[in-house]
């Protein structure tokens, strides 16, 4: 009975019909009512109580929906976090397994875990960074092998030399390293892709090939570049550091193919060995480039290269043909002692020559304009 006489709907009647005989009544009392307008009058307000409670139930039933809603998704944010959370537990456990696995002896257990790394890139773009730090730590560790004493490019089709079977392993492993490092990268014409650096400091890389990639800054002061390398189709975002490459004993540089590049920042080839051919026909370099203290001593091409900064040639030396026929002058250039061998021949800009020196030797010159 006490339910019954808190029942909104039971009230809401009850108003409604003293509203109706209240309104009903008052109306009566006028002489000029008729009795049935007066009875639609106090029908109308009656109705209009029942209306109201109408209006506030579906009010009532809207906001309970959406309190329903809302806590249904509550309930599936905490459920998408648990699972986000359970996927990254997972990825910590196989990416903390796979760099332990990369110190394990056998080089097939090795290769897995680079594989699993760069699986694990792939599927989470925050790891990629990190992967790629990984891969060149890991092509940064020394490595030796006898197809790298002597020439750093193979003649013809000669078969390198062989090694032990500890050395052909880990060659193997290396070669994998290097090709997911590429694999990883983004391609040079996509957008809104990040640029990811890379560190091979000191790094002894063979058949290297970036080509047609996207790259942030890139550090490979010492390293060695052996057969061919190919930076050909790059786009560099951020610095480039090749400083000293291929001076370092039994760490030098083979064919370097780096046509069509981009270097959206500084490009320093500051006292690189090229000890074969260097071409950078087609390239651009926006910001300063430096070939300071470097050596060609085969072919170096520069065919139609730009530049949108300055030129440092200090010091540099060419033993073969170059070809300097720029696309695009450079704002500044420094050719103090850039010396060159006086019965190749050369492909000048307008306003350079070569001047005979002394003791057979000769260097680049240019007018002061």
């Amino acid at each position: 009975m006490k339910r019954l006489l808190r029942s909104p709907l039971l009230w809401t009647f009850v108003v409604s019909l003293v509203l109706l005989l209240a309104v009903g009544g008052w109306l009566l009392t006028d002489p000029a009512t008729s009795r049935s307008e007066a009875l639609k009058t106090g029908g109308i307000a009656g109705g209009a109580i029942v209306a109201l409670y109408a209006l506030w139930l579906n009010d009532r039933r809207r906001r309970v929906e959406e309190r329903r809603q809302e806590t249904e998704r509550q309930r599936q944010e905490l459920e998408l976090r648990r699972a986000d959370q359970d996927r990254d537990r997972i990825s910590d456990e196989r990416f903390a397994k796979a760099v332990e696995l990369l110190g394990h002896d056998a080089d097939q257990v090795r290769v897995g875990a680079l594989h699993a790394l760069a699986g694990l890139a792939r599927g989470r773009a925050i790891y990629r960074q990190t992967v790629l730090d990984i891969l060149c730590s890991y092509l940064r560790r020394p490595f030796k092998h006898p197809r790298y004493e002597g020439e750093a490019k193979l003649a013809g089709n000669a078969l390198p030399k062989p090694g032990s079977q500890e050395q052909e392993q880990e060659l193997q492993v290396r070669q994998t390293a290097q090709r997911l490092i590429g694999e990883l990268l983004p391609a040079a014409d996509s957008e809104d892709t990040p640029g990811y650096d890379l560190d091979l400091t000191g790094a002894v890389l063979e058949y290297f090939d970036l080509s047609n990639r996207k790259v942030g800054k890139l550090l490979l002061r010492y390293g060695g570049l052996y057969n061919s390398t190919n930076l050909s189709g790059c786009v560099f975002l951020g610095p480039v550091y090749l400083t000293g490459a291929g001076t370092v004993k039994d760490k030098r540089i083979g064919y370097f193919r780096c046509a069509g590049t981009k270097f959206e920042q500084r490009a320093w080839f500051s006292g690189v060995r090229f000890d074969e051919d260097a071409e950078f026909d087609g390239t651009i370099f926006a910001g300063p480039a430096s070939f300071k203290d470097s050596v060609f001593a085969k072919n170096a091409v520069f065919r139609e290269s730009e530049f949108g900064d300055s030129l440092d040639l200090r010091r540099a030396r060419f033993e073969g043909f170059g070809d300097l026929k720029f696309g695009k002058a450079p704002k500044s250039v420094s050719l103090y002692n850039t010396t060159v061998e006086p019965a190749k021949e050369y492909a000048l800009p307008d306003g350079w020559s070569v001047e005979t020196l002394p003791g057979g030797r000769a260097r680049l010159t240019m007018k002061d304009i």
